[in-house]
């Protein structure tokens, strides 16, 4: 019998989501919510805040359970390339609770609008009108983010495609800072990044890593469909923005993974800066044994905990 045509497949990101020809998208993780509430493993608080109802934009804000006092603030971005997975979901969750038990900080894990019903640039508008909140006015109703945010120690923060928004948000801070506007940036870390570029770097040529490179050259054309810009372009290649030495703060921290495809972007990443003139100081972190975003899969694990601390250290540094 012949295959019914809404049944043919026209991407295939598995695990991350199936799209067919009729135009559904049928997403393979990510979906499940898991509501605000006291962690009983860390204490953390969290609940839940519109941004923008008109837009869907959201974010979920955690508060350690002792807070007291003015504490630094983490505007966080999930992974999932652009196309699955929110801050709702047991796994970011999970993974947000025990950064900000860690570190002791409030955290904005950001709701940003996915891909390919909103393709890009739409994930990046939304996170910086979240990040435009964090310092407006408006959040100053928010009880946990006037009485507990300092916002004089604000970071930035993400995995795979939420490294990258960190990335391209802190780009904008710096090509902004002589327009009055009062958001800036400490520092930003990101999560085994989602970068990448025309030419292969390190292991993206090896015969192994072929079929990843694939992938994920084809997950940037589905996120990004209209007027698509390229491999090379800003937006996936830092290496290729010219602003890239204005980045809006001082100081990068960027974990990568022995196993993971995306490893050399990360070191890439460092070699980019450092040739920029930018200002600031980064540091790479590799990890042995591990595989892409270990941390937010296990972030109680031994590595993964130990990822976790580095951080805390790196935001109250």
């Amino acid at each position: 019998m012949a295959e019914n045509y809404s049944d043919e497949v026209l991407y295939d990101f598995t695990p991350m989501l199936k799209a067919y020809k009729d135009g559904r998208v049928v997403r393979l993780t990510g979906e499940q919510f898991v509501p605000a509430s006291v962690d009983p493993a860390t204490r953390v608080k969290s609940k839940d805040v519109q941004i923008s109802p008109e837009l869907g934009v959201a974010a979920r804000i955690y508060l350690p359970g002792d807070a007291k006092l003015k504490l630094p603030v983490v505007v966080y971005f999930h992974g999932g390339g652009f196309a699955v997975e929110s801050p709702f979901s047991p796994l970011y969750h999970k993974h947000l609770n025990h950064v900000v038990a860690e570190s002791n900080a409030v955290a904005v894990s950001v709701d940003y609008r996915l891909a390919p019903e909103y393709p890009l640039p739409t994930a990046y508008d939304d996170s910086w009108l979240a990040l435009k909140w964090v310092f407006s006015d408006e959040a100053q109703n928010e009880e946990w983010i006037r009485d507990y945010a300092d916002l004089g120690r604000v970071y930035l923060g993400g995995d795979s495609a939420g490294g990258n928004i960190a990335h391209h948000l802190a780009i904008r801070v710096g090509s902004e800072q002589n327009t009055g506007t009062n958001i800036s940036l400490r520092g930003i870390f990101l999560n085994c990044p989602y970068f990448g570029g025309k030419d292969p770097v390190g292991v993206e040529s090896s015969e192994e890593m072929v079929m990843w490179k694939k992938f994920v050259d084809i997950l940037w054309v589905f996120v990004y469909p209209k007027e698509f810009p390229g491999y090379d372009d800003p937006w996936i290649n830092p290496a290729k923005d010219p602003r890239v030495s204005g980045l809006g703060c001082s100081r990068v921290l960027v974990y990568v993974a022995e196993k993971d495809y995306l490893k050399d972007r990360g070191w890439y990443y460092k070699e980019t800066l450092e040739k920029s003139g930018w200002f600031g100081e980064i540091e790479v972190v590799e990890v042995k044994g591990e595989d892409h975003v270990f941390s937010v899969f296990s972030p109680d694990g031994e590595n993964g905990l130990a990822m976790i601390q580095k951080v805390a250290s790196f935001i109250n540094h």
